[in-house]
């Protein structure tokens, strides 16, 4: 039995290898161990390339000879776990979390807890990389640890949290700092008796407005805090006054235009039936305001295939009119009244229109499709209306008719994966990003739901969405009857969702430090300002701060993010987002507040930026260097000295090797020849849409064992860890990431069992081409498929499911998300990487 080190680790550091010692690699024997400890065969690392760089081929480990002992490999289950990590969290912070304190780490994502807001804002709306900044720019450089933010502005609340409180300061608008526009705020304080404030961002005084003036007591407060939001609170808004509002104009109500492609694919595949059958129940899912008994958004719709068809929808007509526009290089708005309606007051004849849809189409032969001059006619529709909206593009080919925005067919998958890349992930021309910029200007966003069985070119025609804030869908070989539930789940998802249009949004910081670098769907036509034809809940930006100035350890670090928009109600308002952090001088203070999941989200959206700068190989050797670079600073400065076989990780990052090894072999990342280009395309757009929730479970998947659920309970049973070496032939697993959901079936699964779930006698017998579970009246049966339900609930878009039986052709794609293993591309495994990261961390240190 080996006996425990002699020292007490410090606090926020973890060790591993004491009992296992790393060899740094292959050619170097293992280090001299204390003699308390015992010394066990090394475990090899894997030929990595010397330039630490990731290996993109298998590569045979070379095992040394060791003749005095067998060979013993280390233990996966003695490294780091991402399910010990959250379920310790959830144990030791679950519960209420108050926002009190400046430089408090929150708990993580993963964690059930109730926010209260006392002075910051929930980190469900903000978080940062760091909560300790380092007080100089050189602390920063050694660290190498990024400081940044995470925003998810409209993040939805949890129960038994409040909404940010709204405030109406009437025709006085916010009071504002006179010398960096800063809203009014807890940051801020009061002096000469009230009469002005010290803003706390930029130093300035500026004077209080006579409307807004109170005493203070004395304690320095002023006597009314408590009854102004904008005082204690972290999170609300201000309603804006005309100054704020396009044109001096206050905003009519904005508008949902559907987009329907009607060419042959779409008839074919049931697509369009399905949507007009369905409109009536998507229609009810419009968004509307807490209080609110009916939603104030109105609706329109456009079809098109090689020409586009307006239709008036007025509800004092008896049948709607459809209006044909034929030149589609010279597009415009041949309606102008009752285009966009009331979906209530329209309701007979839109019910009537979506019933005529369909058969007026049903003989198309149309094949050459447009796209441009489509969601240009729906741009126009808008502008037409002077009223923000969004447009839900459903679209199946490449754009190839004669028209503004044909594509060409550059499908060169081969490409992918090397230095080549960038040539078809990036847009083929600029017609796309023109469009986008047009509708970011008109306070327009567009989603695109795409229904392709071949090459469509999303690097091109994404753009219009990235530009604008929307958002990708992605249903390739569509069959309604396979996947319609699907589809109009996420229908419904998208419209009913918390939203903001018409939008931009800045960041201020405290001097001494300043936003630099964003990341995410957004336009930037300055330096400062983020533009969003809308944002909703799900949507989340990443901004680099650095230092410009050295800071003071008195004064900490303080953070305003301010959202101007037009709600769905067409009110224009601010939402204002406070966030103060502690600064530090000691490295081991920094590395004692950081978040890890926040690191995670902030390092992907860079990388999948640079990917469009820089090759592939240059992309993942910074991340690895990143990586090391953070060990090799937390060993060197902040861990008691020890034996250079042991692996020393920071408490809060123990799983920073683990995660960049999942960031390095994901899709969005590494995605290969095996991927089709928008597939690839698609997975690093949802990198950069994605909330810190989404990517945590998009970068480790949720491995969720099935065959001892507890069908009692409405719990989603405790995942365990992502690799093939948890599963066995007597289980049934679930792994999902958010985007693809599977369940895996082991031979040797009792036949009961299978009887219950899919209603065959045996695991053969299961048709694996369905994407959906029987519905069969025994407790099992319902627990499992209410188990993927609230799964489902949970993530932003409607994974299809996928049933797997062991050497089927699908269980290669399920093994690529088990990231704990090594990737049959010869990606590293976990304690592969985390080998390889020692052995880089010493060769900084030597």
């Amino acid at each position: 039995m080996p006996r425990m080190p002699s020292r007490v680790p410090q606090y926020g550091e973890q060790y591993y290898g004491q009992q296992q010692q790393f060899a740094s690699s292959p050619n170097i024997p293992p280090q001299p161990q204390p003699s308390s400890y015992p010394q066990p065969g090394g475990y090899p690392s894997p030929n990595y390339p010397q330039s630490g760089g990731y290996p993109s081929q298998p590569s045979q480990p070379h095992y040394p000879a060791q003749p005095q002992e067998p060979q013993r490999k280390l233990d996966p289950d003695q490294m780091p776990s991402p399910i010990q990590v959250i379920t310790d969290d959830q144990r030791a912070k679950s519960g209420k979390f108050y926002t009190n304190q400046k430089g408090l780490v929150p708990p993580l994502v993963t964690t059930d807890f109730i926010v209260q807001d006392q002075g910051n804002a929930s980190a469900r709306f903000i978080r940062s990389t760091m909560y300790n900044v380092p007080i100089t720019q050189d602390i920063m450089k050694q660290a190498s640890v990024p400081f940044g933010i995470v925003l998810s502005p409209l993040a939805q609340i949890k129960p038994g949290e409040n909404d940010p409180p709204i405030v109406d300061m009437g025709e006085l608008g916010p009071v504002r700092c006179n010398r960096c526009k800063a809203y009014m705020s807890p940051f801020m304080q009061f002096i000469d008796g009230g009469r002005r404030f010290h803003c706390m961002l930029c130093k300035a005084t500026t004077d209080v407005p006579e409307q807004y003036f109170q005493h203070l007591d004395h304690t320095g407060q002023r006597v009314d805090r408590y009854e102004r939001p904008e005082l204690v609170l972290g999170a609300y808004e201000f309603v804006a006054t005309k100054e704020y509002c396009t044109n001096n104009t206050f905003p009519k109500p904005p508008a949902m235009i559907f987009l329907i492609d009607v060419s042959y694919n779409n008839i074919k595949s049931g697509m369009v039936h399905l949507i007009c059958s369905q409109m009536r129940s998507i229609l009810l899912n419009l968004p509307k305001e807490p209080g609110q008994s009916k939603s104030s958004v109105r609706v329109g719709f456009i079809t098109y295939n090689n020409t586009v068809h307006f239709y008036n929808i007025k509800a004092c007509l008896g049948q709607p009119q459809m209006m044909v526009v034929g030149d589609v290089a010279d597009m415009f708005m041949p309606l102008l009244d009752g285009f966009l309606c009331d979906p209530e007051e329209s309701e007979q004849v839109i019910l009537s229109l979506m019933e005529q849809i369909p058969s007026m189409f049903a003989d198309t032969r149309e094949t050459e499709t447009i796209l441009a001059p489509a969601i240009t006619a729906g741009l126009e529709a808008l502008k037409a209306a002077e009223c923000a909206g969004k447009l839900l593009v459903f679209h199946s080919s490449l754009p190839i008719a004669e028209a503004p925005g044909k594509l060409k067919n550059r499908d060169d998958r081969k490409l992918l994966g090397t230095d080549k890349e960038k040539s078809v992930l990036s847009p083929q021309n600029q017609v796309y990003n023109n469009l986008g910029q047009d509708c970011v200007g008109a306070g327009c966003s567009v989603d695109l739901f795409i229904f392709n069985n071949s090459f469509i070119d999303l690097a091109t025609i994404g753009q219009v969405s990235r530009l604008t804030g929307g958002q990708v869908y992605k249903y390739t070989y569509f069959q309604a009857d396979v996947d319609g539930e699907r589809l109009i789940m996420d229908i419904c998802e998208n419209i009913s969702r918390p939203i903001a249009f018409n939008a931009i949004m800045r960041v201020r910081t405290s001097t001494g430090v300043r936003p630099t670098d964003f990341y995410g769907h957004f336009y930037m036509a300055n330096t400062t300002d983020m533009e969003f034809g809308s944002i909703d809940c799900n949507k989340a930006v990443a901004v680099e701060i650095k230092h410009d100035d050295k800071l003071t350890e008195e004064d900490g670090v303080y953070i305003q993010v301010a959202l101007l928009y037009t709600s769905c109600s067409a009110q224009r308002r601010v939402r204002v987002l406070n966030l103060a952090l502690n600064t530090c001088s000691q490295m081991a203070d920094l590395f004692r507040a950081c978040e890890l999941d926040t690191i995670i989200n902030f390092f992907s959206k860079q990388a999948v930026f640079k990917l469009l700068e820089a090759t592939p190989k240059a992309v993942k050797e910074s991340l690895i260097n990143r990586c090391a670079q953070i060990l090799a600073c937390y060993r060197k400065n902040c861990a008691l000295p020890s034996s250079a076989g042991q692996l020393i990780l920071p408490e809060c990052m123990k799983l920073l090797p683990l995660y960049i090894n999942c960031v390095l072999k994901s899709d969005a990342v590494s995605g290969g020849s095996d991927l089709t280009i928008d597939d690839r395309w698609f997975a690093m757009d949802s990198v950069m849409i994605s909330d810190i929730p989404s990517s945590v479970v998009y970068f480790y998947p949720r491995l969720i064992p099935l065959v001892d659920i507890d069908v009692t309970s409405l719990d989603i049973p405790v995942p365990i860890r992502c690799s093939i070496e948890k599963m066995n032939n007597e289980g049934a697993f679930i792994l999902e990431n958010g985007i693809h959901m599977f369940l895996w079936v082991g031979l040797n699964v009792s036949n009961d069992w299978v009887m219950n779930v899919f209603g065959v006698s045996s695991v053969m017998q299961i048709d694996t081409d369905k994407a959906s579970l029987p519905y069969l009246e025994n407790p099992l049966s319902a627990r499992i498929r209410e188990l993927i339900k609230s799964i489902r609930s949970q993530r932003n878009r409607a994974m299809r499911l996928t049933l797997v039986r062991p050497r089927d052709k699908m269980e290669i794609v399920m093994k690529h998300f088990l990231v704990e293993d090594r990737g049959v591309d010869g990606s590293s495994s976990y304690v592969d990487f985390l080998c390889f990261m020692h052995k880089e961390i010493r060769n900084l240190l030597s």
